[in-house]
């Protein structure tokens, strides 16, 4: 005999979140949404720890382009730094972030005991290393990209091809302002 029992489903669909590898945001975007400096940014980027996968910068004025993907890897890189883990450990972490999509990294947590960077995808597996006694701290990369992806919803985006995409105006003032710029 077949199970009849329903089965509960989703009321509305995940909004495939960074998923358009064509838009990418520009540094001081991704900064204001990381939480980072440009200074920081511009460091990461030149000593590789976390480079633009969207357009790197290829010379005087050329504009490098992060994907949603790379801003999600700063801020959790900046939540590291923030919690006093250091660069080296760091460097390791975001290897292995490199390597998953965007849906594996909002399955992840990732705790520290301020010297190992550790990833969890079970709550089993943060058992564990809860049960060691030592005192750790957590990231759920879940919580930061639905964070991230609500500060990247108001800030402007560009595609490859050139075109800024802005998000709408807010408030009457964003309005007239945008009016008024598209009418110069």
């Amino acid at each position: 005999m077949l199970d009849q029992t329903p089965e509960q489903g989703a009321l509305f669909s995940q909004p495939s979140i960074g998923s358009d590898e064509s838009v990418g945001y520009r540094g001081p975007t991704a900064c204001s949404a990381a939480g980072i400096t440009y200074r920081q940014l511009d460091y990461w980027a030149r000593t590789g720890l976390v480079v633009p996968s969207v357009r790197s910068a290829a010379g005087s004025g050329s504009q490098r382009l992060y994907s949603f993907k790379d801003i999600l890897v700063l801020k959790v890189v900046k939540r590291l730094l923030d919690t006093g883990v250091s660069l080296q450990n760091i460097r390791l972490a975001v290897e292995a972030l490199r390597e998953r999509g965007v849906a594996d990294l909002a399955q992840m947590t990732l705790l520290s005991d301020g010297t190992t960077v550790y990833e969890c995808t079970s709550s089993e597996e943060v058992v564990d290393l809860l049960r060691g006694g030592q005192g750790v701290f957590g990231i759920a990369v879940s919580g930061a990209l639905r964070e991230l992806a609500g500060s990247l919803a108001t800030l402007p985006s560009e595609r490859t091809d050139g075109a800024v995409q802005t998000s709408p105006a807010s408030d009457e003032l964003s309005q007239r302002r945008q009016r008024r710029s598209e009418s110069a």
